[in-house]
């Protein structure tokens, strides 16, 4: 009996000694039960949560700008263009660059709607029901140099313009005068699109454009019957397309020296008067398509730096074997490399080969077959 005892004393002891040598209690983290609850798939899914803030809110301290509710704010680029907005929003953060508003239902510009937003480069309000603009709207706006109002109902040109701005589109309004000095301190002003608005000649008052270093100028699909008056000088492209123009007389072009590019398309010109391209020296490109001459504009041999020509959709019969080319060698620094006559009623087998010898290439050519 007593050897069966002290057998199970010593079993015991051996038990107890197993116990002692466990590893002392540890407290655990919250990550380590998290780990026991939870599969890997489940464990990836909440630190996903964690970091995109869908588990824990995160709060934004104050010194960090809003971004107006519905718009979308990145790298200093605030969109709300689609929204439906009737107003300007507010709380636009004051270091914008850009203020995307285009295609909504906004009517009106109030007095403090770009309010501290001194930082903006450009602003597009494009495809609203804009009528109504209040004179200090676009004071707060210092370093703004492009603005796109174009789609809109405005019947005037907006009032102090912003001294930064190089470019604006005001097309397809409803203008129908250009009050003088409605673009002044506007100096650095180099783009104006302003086509698309029922104005007439007479619509541009005498000083309109005084003041303005404009390189490009678009007033196409307006309701002009001949070249405005008085346009700056500077320019370099001039677009007066769609319109109604009747005749370009000796004097139009007089002023636009420095005009690379000219565009005359879709009017009624029936003649150009003798020595009228005569004041365009430095001459590119000249777009005279789908109006009413019947012959080769008289003085282009003498335009050494043409080099485009369209006259396609006139009614032109007959083509000069010097309507094009000078007569003397080297007389003309850059050869065409374009030159259309499709849509005419003359026949192309009638004109002489020699006509088109400052050319670069025959492809250059244009002719195709006319229609009735």
């Amino acid at each position: 009996m007593l050897p069966h005892c002290s057998f199970l004393m010593l079993l015991c002891v051996a038990r107890l000694l197993s116990t002692s040598s466990a590893l002392p209690f540890e407290q655990r983290g919250f990550w380590d039960f998290a780990m026991d609850s939870m599969d890997s798939g489940g464990m990836m899914t909440m630190m996903r949560d964690e970091e995109e803030g869908s588990a824990v809110e995160e709060i934004l301290p104050p010194d960090i700008p809003m971004c107006p509710f519905g718009c979308h704010c990145q790298l200093r680029v605030v969109q709300c263009s689609d929204l439906g907005l009737t107003e300007v929003p507010k709380n636009i953060p004051s270091d914008t660059k850009f203020l995307d508003l285009q295609n909504n239902r906004i009517t009106e510009l109030k007095e403090n709607d770009f309010k501290g937003l001194t930082n903006l480069y450009g602003l597009s309000l494009r495809n609203n029901h804009i009528s109504k603009v209040h004179p200090r709207t676009f004071v707060p706006l210092k370093n703004m140099q492009k603005l796109y109002f174009s789609k809109n109902l405005l019947t005037t040109v907006p009032k102090n313009l912003p001294a930064s701005l190089v470019e604006m589109r005001i097309h397809e309004n409803r203008i129908k005068k250009v009050a003088a000095g409605a673009f002044a301190g506007l100096g650095n002003m180099n783009c104006i699109e302003m086509g698309a608005n029922p104005i007439h000649n007479s619509g541009f008052e005498p000083g309109a454009f005084k003041g303005l270093k404009l390189n490009y100028l678009r007033i196409s699909d307006s309701k002009l019957t001949g070249v405005p008056k008085d346009l700056p000088d500077s320019l370099h492209e001039l677009h007066l397309d769609h319109n109604q123009i009747q005749a370009v007389e000796l004097e139009d072009l007089s002023r636009y020296k420095n005009l690379y590019r000219l565009g005359l398309g879709f009017n009624h010109i029936r003649n150009i008067e003798n020595g009228s391209l005569s004041f365009l020296p430095r001459l590119r490109e000249l777009h005279l398509d789908n109006n009413r001459l019947t012959r080769v504009p008289k003085g282009l041999p003498d335009m050494k730096y043409l080099q485009v020509v369209y006259l396609h959709s006139n009614n032109i019969d007959q083509v000069g074997v010097d309507d094009f080319c000078p007569r003397g060698f080297g007389m003309k620094r850059t050869f065409y490399n374009g030159i259309s006559l499709f849509g005419n009623p003359v026949n192309y087998w009638e004109v002489q080969p020699a006509t088109f010898r400052c050319v670069s290439d025959r492809l250059a050519i244009q002719f195709g077959n006319y229609k009735k």
